[in-house]
């Protein structure tokens, strides 16, 4: 039975993808120092998620069947320390909740959230949502953010893993507070190690283990984000799921427009800015009041006094798109004629392979066997000669 397990429920858009990669990548250090970080893939925490939470996506909630049983009875298996990572798992209702922490045994569970501050959360939610095809303007989407009845599907989702004391209550009402840990991302242009060095502390693992950043989740800037919000009016109708995933969430987003930035940072505009840091502040002091263990400070959720610049992607510069379209218009180009090669390489492999499997069939000893194999059909001495060859061969393979 697993002593303790650290169970991290979230938050999106805080570094959850490089530290799960990470986790992931050393899984087999991390047991030799006796932890679990149970996964045979890499998405096997976010399945087990779909599976507790009963979540449709996209069909995969199929795959997912059983799998958070299964994760949690590896984890009751293990004798030391166990850690689950999915930021998905902040939308847990309280008996979902109640459901999990059943099912890791007797362990000492800790829950752990990383947190960012609000101001920065609003434009990388919606520049999520962009990025899994959804068409929604900017302005629409924080109008739906301040509407209180909460009635578009996107902001539910969004407040259920974004809204701090809510997603913190849920996990941790019913555990000490000591054993609920808010890890909190540093504030904008602050070293890049300063995260990872807070969840090593958070997880008491080694810091080493998260220099990586293969995983780091691709930000777009304005004229980017614009195109790729274009770009899916235009496919919406005609391009299944899973070639989104592959040629534009993956080829065009992640390994091209998000691997360096080119247009100005997506910010708020200055009263939706106002708007955010009053709602931190009152987050701030609840999480205050409730004495949790914070890795960090809470001033780091806090935004900036002053808010950014501010530049529209609704209203985003045309040469600037252009360029980005460019910039995307060369990616797809140049991954067409990689698998184009691949095509000419694998036609050329088969008609080798078609080649070689002609020459065997013409052969004078092929060509008997086929005449022998016939003959079984109607010969009682030759399917008898036959099946006695068969099992001498299987005899002699199996020796060798």
């Amino acid at each position: 039975m697993a002593e303790r397990v650290f169970l991290h429920v979230g938050t999106p858009k805080t570094g959850t993808s490089a530290f799960q990669h990470a986790l992931f990548t050393h899984r087999d250090h991390l047991a030799e120092q006796g932890v679990l970080y149970p996964a045979e893939r890499f998405d096997a925490h976010f399945l087990a998620a779909l599976d507790l939470m009963q979540l449709p996506w996209g069909g995969l909630e199929r795959e997912a069947a059983g799998a958070w049983e299964r994760l949690a009875a590896e984890v009751r298996q293990w004798p030391g320390t166990a850690m689950v990572s999915h930021e998905i798992l902040g939308r847990a209702s309280r008996q979902q909740v109640a459901r999990a922490l059943e099912s890791l045994g007797d362990a000492e569970v800790h829950v752990i959230l990383s947190a960012r501050d609000l101001a920065r959360q609003l434009p990388a939610e919606w520049q999520e949502n962009i990025k899994h095809r959804r068409t929604i303007h900017y302005a629409d989407f924080l109008a739906a953010v301040r509407d209180e009845s909460r009635s578009m599907e996107i902001v539910q989702w969004f407040w259920s893993v974004q809204e701090l004391p809510d997603v913190l209550a849920r996990w941790g009402d019913t555990l000490a507070p000591e054993q609920v840990h808010v890890i909190t991302v540093p504030p904008y242009g602050a070293p890049h190690d300063v995260l990872g060095r807070r969840f090593a502390a958070a997880f008491g693992i080694d810091v080493g283990m998260l220099a990586t950043r293969d995983r780091a989740n691709a930000s777009l800037g304005v004229a980017e984000s614009a195109l790729v919000r274009q770009l899916n009016e235009r496919l919406e109708l005609v391009l299944p799921n899973h070639h989104y995933r592959q040629f534009v969430r993956e080829g065009l987003v992640h390994q091209n427009l998000g691997t360096h930035r080119e247009s100005a940072r997506l910010t708020l505009p200055p009263p939706m800015h106002a708007w955010a840091a009053e709602r931190s502040r009152e987050w701030v002091e609840e999480l205050a009041r409730k004495g949790y263990d914070v890795v960090g400070a809470l001033e780091d959720l806090l935004p900036d006094e002053v808010a950014p610049d501010f530049v529209d992607p609704d209203a985003a510069d045309p040469g600037q798109v252009v360029q980005a379209a460019l910039r995307a218009l060369s990616a797809s180009v140049q991954e067409s004629a990689r698998l184009r090669d691949v095509e000419v390489h694998l036609h050329a492999d088969i008609a080798d392979l078609m080649r070689q499997l002609d020459e065997a069939h013409s052969t004078r000893l092929y060509r008997a066997k086929e005449r022998f194999v016939a003959a079984a059909d109607r010969s009682v001495l030759a399917r008898a000669g036959l099946g006695a060859y068969r099992r001498l061969r299987g005899r002699n393979s199996r020796s060798t």
